[in-house]
């Protein structure tokens, strides 16, 4: 049930919180953030107000200050216990006390109460925390201010009290009393290439030679109707490095703030290493409460979020190797899957699958994940088969810690790769499923495409894994580096990867260089990649590289009040206290000590109100089908080769080198229509892409594909291709080439022609169908250059045609002038014909 949503009200009593400014301080990989919160009490009476918002889960808050009146009250981190007795006694003392805590339940959720708030008084709290910045396939480093809180869900059991338990107000955006603004300056010597956001900048202005370093500042006019995103993108992105800082001063050396740190940045180049594997068990989760009826941004006519995770779902199922085995779960208040026991993929549990995935409605209540967790790690597993778990949901769930503790309990036997849809998933939930279990989190929100990003993640299961990998240093004598980062398991192709350690030991005087390098295993091959650092560290007064660590340290043992162990609770305590960076058992208090005046009476209790997205919540009806959006859209041009011009003329050679002679009469030319795109009524509900566009046209492609990579020749897949099914047929070499075989083809073409921009979505089941062409079409072809539609072709997708036959192991060759042969590279006699 849920207890935090709140309702939708109109702000009657003045809000004590009026604005939010942001100063954000980005260097190469790692971003420091000040953020100050500024109060004033326009009320008659003393005011405890609460303030309940969100951070990223990796955040690293170490920092909590408080300006009254000109001075400045510095917190102190102390054990939450101990901080909320001292918060309560400074109350009835009359003092004036400040509290930051993180959610007992949930580590991306803070609050921050502000105690006998005096009337016409005026307070600003500002929280400093460090955080490392992860880098997108497309190489940005990608920083995100949260802005969104979503409800989250509780079980009807009752747990310990949670900050978002508080009736927090609601209010449409445009009635939100408090402002945002956001100050950037991004330094790197990798050189700036450029910057990007989601939300309306002000013009960025260089101030460095050779583009080392840029300002920029948020637009005026925030609605908190999105998340702050920054895409950076340097230079030099992929480049290894170490980075070396000092320790504090008055800390033992050996200790870990006192001792010099390391942060190892690598990007590893593992191979490409093509797998036609057909192990794994996929299980998908898709999250079906009532908050997926919810659009995917708050952009006009956004897709809602169930209508994606539909679409995702059938591609991700097209794209499933055969002889894997499968299953889907729906979860909310309850949860449902769609067979009792994972099963063999094929075309008939594909096909029974994708039926069931069109039904599928945002209609089980709240987010309870944990219950479909256990099922499926109770199941005894598949031999053979490594178990694969998908997890799709907004992230409105409370009960983080208990189900990030379940899958880690269970990582030895899975791999999990979550991923948090639209603005506000609980980052806390979404890294640590995937940060315990040894797979990749991805954030889609937006103008991100959920099936771009569900087909990546599923590209990485299937890749070959990568073993035994291990980071050894080369240091002066008497020099040694312990690891402080947990144990790496598992590298991606494409992945970053950030290791912190200390340097112990005497650090020569002279200029001394250290040597890092990280080794690993693929398919029994060894692999080894080494940077070379300066040992000299830098002083940096936020100790930015050690916080980083320890906020490593905490987050590999901290699982929240109920869930971690006494003894990882006694280490995550210390580490914090030592280090100064926050976590679930930490918590700042400040208290002013020069106000003390007799409270008369119970101060005024106010919560500040947080911003709805227009569409969203937790209660929004749902009529269970896909919305279609309407809007005008250019035609998709279709392969020229599939167009009509003189006659269509190919040579086949069977096997035996006997040479196949078809021509197609001009009466059955092949002839493409593109003024207008096809209707498929029974497809209709597929996918919520306007009618005529190229995201339709191929998700309806997509959703015609067999199991086995082919497709059926029909009248569906004319229509998709804009032309007819007499006309596809007419144009098949019929004496070689089997139905299916001419349409996989077609179909192949088609997509490299048309959808280009989304191939890492198609890439997959394009592999699949060139598997089958490969398997099913023992045929070499030689083609006329000199024929007009064939000249259209080979200028039109060239590349196209060259990847699809290199693919299906052809060569290519000029034999004489004016042909073109494409024939099987392990054919010994290529047969002419004049």
């Amino acid at each position: 049930m849920v207890r935090s949503g709140g309702l939708l009200t109109s702000v009657r009593d003045p809000v004590a919180l009026k604005s939010i400014a942001v100063t954000l301080s980005i260097n190469d990989f790692v971003a420091g953030v000040s953020a100050t919160l500024n109060y004033e009490n326009e009320e008659k009476s003393p005011l405890e107000a609460f303030f309940v918002f969100p951070m990223d889960e990796d955040s690293a808050v170490y920092s909590f200050e408080a300006f009254v009146d000109g001075k400045k009250i510095v917190a102190e981190l102390q054990d939450k216990y101990q901080a909320h007795k001292r918060y309560e006694e400074a109350l009835s003392g009359g003092y004036q006390a400040y509290l930051l805590e993180e959610d007992k339940c949930s580590r991306d959720v803070f609050c921050c109460n502000v105690g006998n708030l005096q009337p016409g008084s005026k307070v600003s709290l500002t929280l400093r925390y460090v955080q490392e910045l992860p880098l997108e396939d497309d190489g940005a480093l990608r920083y995100v201010l949260p802005a969104i809180l979503n409800p989250r869900y509780h079980l009807s059991d009752g747990r310990e009290d949670s900050n978002l338990d508080m009736k927090t107000p609601i209010v449409p955006l445009e009635e939100l009393p408090y402002t945002l603004s956001m100050v950037a300056t991004i330094s790197s010597q990798l050189g700036i290439s450029t910057i990007q956001s989601n939300c309306p900048l002000n013009p960025i202005e260089y101030t460095g030679d050779n583009k080392t370093s840029a300002q920029v500042s948020l637009a005026e006019g925030h609605k908190f109707d999105r998340d702050v995103e920054l895409l950076i993108f340097y230079r030099k992105v992929h480049s290894p490095s170490v980075a070396v800082e000092m320790g504090m001063s008055g800390r033992p050396s050996d200790s870990l703030m006192g001792a010099p740190s390391a942060m190892v940045s690598f990007y590893p180049d593992i191979p490409e290493v093509e797998t036609t594997t057909k192990r794994g068990e996929f299980v998908f989760l898709m999250d079906r409460s009532r908050s997926m009826n919810s659009p995917m941004s708050s952009k006009d006519k956004s897709q809602l979020r169930i209508d994606a995770a539909k679409e995702t779902l059938i591609l991700l199922l097209k794209s499933l190797p055969m002889g894997c085995y499968f299953n889907i779960y729906g979860f909310g208040a309850t949860h449902e899957e769609f067979f009792p026991d994972s099963v063999m993929y094929n075309q008939e549990t594909m096909q029974i699958a994708v039926k069931k995935v069109k039904r599928l409605l945002a209609d089980l209540g709240g987010t309870e994940l944990l219950t479909p967790l256990r099922k499926i790690f109770r199941k005894p597993p598949i031999p053979g088969h490594p178990l694969q778990v998908f997890v799709f949901t907004d992230g409105e769930v409370v009960e983080t810690f208990s189900v990030i503790r379940e899958v880690m309990f269970q990582s030895k036997k899975h791999r999990c790769f979550s991923f948090g849809i639209g603005e506000g998933a609980s980052t806390s939930l979404i890294k640590n499923l995937a940060r315990v279990s040894g797979g990749t989190a991805e954030f889609i929100t937006g103008n991100d495409r959920m099936q771009s990003k569900a087909l990546r993640s599923l590209r990485r299961s299937l890749q070959s894994v990568v073993e035994d990998v291990s980071l050894s240093w080369n240091l002066p004598p008497q020099m040694f580096a312990p690891m402080l980062s947990p144990e790496q398991t598992s590298i991606f192709r494409g992945q970053r990867l950030i290791i912190y350690s200390l340097l112990i030991g005497k650090i020569p005087k002279e200029e001394a260089t250290g040597e890092v390098c990280l080794s690993y295993k693929l398919h029994g091959k060894s692999y080894e990649e080494k940077v070379t650092f300066s040992l000299q560290p830098k002083p940096d007064d936020n100790l930015t590289i050690h916080r980083l660590a320890a906020k490593s340290m905490i987050q590999s043992k901290d699982f929240g009040f109920k869930e971690t162990s006494l003894m990882y609770k006694r280490d995550v305590l210390d580490i914090s206290l030592e280090s100064g960076v926050m976590s679930s058992f930490t918590a700042f208090v400040a208290i002013n000590k020069e106000l003390n005046e007799p409270i008369q009476g119970p101060l005024v209790h106010r919560d500040i109100p947080r911003p709805i997205l227009l569409g969203a919540g937790p209660n929004r009806p749902s009529d269970g089908y896909p919305k279609a959006l309407f809007c005008a859209s250019a035609p998709v041009t279709l392969p020229p080769w599939l167009k009509g011009s003189g006659k269509c003329v190919a040579t086949i050679f069977m096997p035996n080198g006997t040479p196949q002679q078809r021509q197609n009469s001009q009466k059955k030319k092949c002839v493409v229509h593109t003024d207008t795109r096809p209707e498929l009524p029974h497809l209709a509900k597929y996918d919520s892409y306007p009618q005529g566009s190229k995201e339709h046209s191929i998700a309806q492609l997509i959703y015609l594909q067999n199991a086995d990579g082919s497709w059926d020749m029909n009248e569906d897949l004319a229509k998709i291709l804009s032309t007819s099914l007499e006309d596809i047929t007419a144009a098949r070499p019929t004496e070689v080439l089997e139905p299916s075989a001419w349409a996989t083809m077609l179909a192949v073409t088609w997509l490299h022609a048309n959808g280009k921009e989304l191939k890492d979505e198609w890439e997959l089941l394009e592999r699949k169908a060139v598997v089958w062409l490969h398997n099913n079409s023992a045929l070499t072809l030689i083609f006329p250059l000199h024929s007009p539609w064939f000249q259209q072709a080979y200028t039109y997708c060239q590349q196209a045609l060259e990847d699809i036959f290199e693919s299906l192991d052809l060569q290519v060759i000029r034999v004489m002038p004016g042909r073109m042969a494409f024939f099987p590279a392990s054919c010994h006699t290529l047969h002419l014909v004049s």
